[in-house]
């Protein structure tokens, strides 16, 4: 199961939302030329999942509904090409359908809160991510998306606890614990948050968020050199931190955190 690698909005899930979580499928009773034909669209559909290729993986993920229109996974697999494309509404439909045929699978609700969090329905997410909890009351990602939402709604205290809860149940989430440390300095908790990133950075060097992250915050601190090198180390790794729209709209940094980052490339 992919659960660490966000690609919400072709890119994301990073850090901020939630990946669409790629399901595994079973097959019914089929013959064995239905069986090879199943495996073949299934290795194409995942092929051009991770070659970027969403609009072919929609397309092999709609030829095996068509084959297994009774199985969840289809219809989930096709909503995660679908969020990739912003095509939010038809992922929605499809989550939706994938959940009447498994209602105690997680991984439905996971990505669907995550299609809801890019319409901006924050209480339809959360509702999503606690039903996840309901199921399952140790999956770390539904604590982390859980604080997606919560930031989402400016509820910074709520948001800082659930991602402190997703980083104790697995220590290497780190997604988790850069949205904790990016919270700290939104609640004013800035020398706390210099501190994270640092440790952060420490375990995952080539880690492009946090690095863009500690670079707005040591500037603001006037730590210029150390500043400098971790942006040359960010953008080296990723160029779209220096995309302040991106930055807000899509990796959605708190706002305390955005304006440090704006000051930096301002004065750069």
């Amino acid at each position: 199961m992919i659960r660490w690698i966000l690609t919400l909005f072709s890119a994301l899930l990073i850090f901020c939302v939630a990946e669409p979580v790629m399901a595994q499928a079973q097959t019914p009773d089929l013959t064995k030329a239905q069986i090879q034909q199943v495996n073949d669209l299934r290795q194409k559909a995942f092929t051009a999942t991770d070659l970027g290729n969403f609009i072919a993986a929609e397309d092999y993920w709609t030829q095996l509904i068509e084959l297994l229109p009774e199985s969840p996974v289809g219809w989930s697999n096709r909503g995660n090409t679908r969020v990739s494309q912003y095509k939010l509404a038809e992922a929605i439909a499809d989550y939706n359908k994938s959940i009447e045929l498994a209602p105690e699978a997680t991984d439905p609700y996971l990505n669907r809160g995550a299609a809801y969090e890019g319409q901006q329905r924050w209480e339809d997410a959360i509702a999503d991510y606690k039903r996840v909890l309901e199921i399952d009351p140790k999956d770390a990602m539904a604590y982390n998306n859980l604080g997606n939402a919560q930031a989402g709604q400016g509820k910074w205290e709520e948001a800082l606890a659930n991602y402190q809860k997703a980083a104790e149940l697995v220590p290497s989430f780190a997604f988790a614990r850069a949205n904790y440390a990016l919270t700290l300095y939104q609640t004013g908790q800035r020398e706390d948050a210099i501190r994270q990133m640092r440790n952060i950075i420490r375990k995952y060097p080539q880690f492009p968020d946090v690095r863009a992250a500690i670079t707005a915050a040591l500037w603001t601190e006037g730590k210029k050199g150390e500043a400098e090198s971790n942006w040359v180390a960010a953008i080296g790794l990723d160029k779209r931190y220096q995309d302040l729209d991106w930055v807000k709209n899509i990796r959605r940094w708190p706002p305390a955190m955005v304006e440090s980052l704006e000051k930096f490339l301002t004065l750069n």
